[in-house]
């Protein structure tokens, strides 16, 4: 089984890194196949979780918009929906400071932050709330009137690429063709935890990539104390560990061993966090102030990784976790 770091770090992506180049790089990774990733749990999920952790080792933008895309092929698939063809996909459903969308009277109307890809996606699968029951999935057309991407409220230096802005919905009609299975699917369905799973490997190739520069960085300079190698040797050892649990993990989603797929999943998302926070500590100690200033590489990847694995909630998740723990004990 392969893991993570493979022995050759991925080529970088061309400068200057636009919302315009990594689309155009994810329409091209579409059109020779690339995304077309095995779905959860049917046998080669480790393979999935390997090649969105390597996009996001070659650049996080790069990963998080392909893991956007990929994640609604899966969650159509899972509905029995096929997508559109040759559209862009993304997967919105935040609900982050009172806003959110909702469907009242036939159209979807409000307001959704961090949508990935909002000015350059064909289509998004925008979870909203639904009269007084649980909310629906929609697969939305991006081109439809009222639909009004807003980039000005994306002002991040991290993940600045990924273009995830808040997106208005102003009366978007909406029929029966729209709605991807029943209220409260979307959350219910199998693949919901184990698609979290997903994101954490798109983390993990961005924890890599930070270790890639550092090397780079060290080899480069020819030397290295044992502080710097003590700090090395830890990063390399965290980032071993999340692998061996994403492999364990997307076995047990095959049903190669036994285990709680959701569970599991949500372990692999508080280990990847716990490791890249290892490396947003220590990347910079062992590097010094050189790396962090005189190549933009390393500190855009460092800005990166800090924006995006804050999808983990920290404390919020783990207490979540905790308390599952102990309910699966009491049973």
């Amino acid at each position: 089984m392969k893991t993570l770091l493979e022995p050759t770090a991925p080529e970088p992506l061309t400068e200057p890194r636009t919302v315009e180049t990594i689309t155009a790089m994810v329409r091209l990774l579409m059109a020779n196949g690339v995304l077309d990733l095995p779905r959860p749990g049917a046998g080669d999920t480790w393979g999935r979780w390997t090649t969105l952790a390597g996009l996001g080792r070659r650049d996080l933008v790069l990963g998080r918009l392909a893991e956007g895309h990929t994640d609604a092929l899966a969650i159509l698939a899972e509905g029995g929906r096929d997508p559109v063809p040759e559209a862009l996909y993304g997967v919105w459903a935040a609900r982050s400071g009172g806003t959110g969308a909702v469907v009242e009277g036939g159209a979807l109307t409000g307001t959704v932050r961090f949508c990935s890809g909002a000015q350059v996606l064909d289509r998004a699968l925008v979870v909203a709330d639904f009269e007084q029951g649980p909310p629906i999935l929609l697969d939305v057309d991006l081109r439809e009137p009222g639909v009004q991407p807003l980039p000005e409220t994306w002002q991040a230096l991290g993940m600045d690429a990924s273009d995830s802005g808040d997106v208005r919905f102003d009366r978007v009609p909406v029929t029966a063709a729209h709605v991807v299975g029943e209220p409260g699917w979307y959350v219910a369905r199998p693949g919901f935890a184990v698609g979290g799973a997903g994101v954490a490997a798109v983390w993990l190739g961005g924890c890599a990539a930070v270790l890639d520069s550092v090397m780079a960085f060290l080899l480069d300079r020819g030397s290295a104390d044992e502080h710097q190698h003590a700090h090395f040797g830890a990063l390399h050892t965290a980032i071993h560990e999340a692998d061996a649990l994403l492999a364990r993990t997307a076995d047990v989603v095959d049903g190669g061993s036994e285990g709680d797929p959701a569970l599991l999943s949500a372990l692999c998302r508080a280990a990847v966090e716990r490791t890249a926070r290892q490396v947003l500590d220590l990347a910079p100690e062992i590097t010094g102030p050189t790396a962090l200033c005189r190549d933009r590489r390393l500190p855009r990847q460092l800005a990166d990784l800090l924006v995006y694995v804050r999808q983990h909630h920290g404390a919020r998740d783990l207490a979540a976790l905790g308390a599952e723990l102990l309910k699966g004990a009491q049973r």
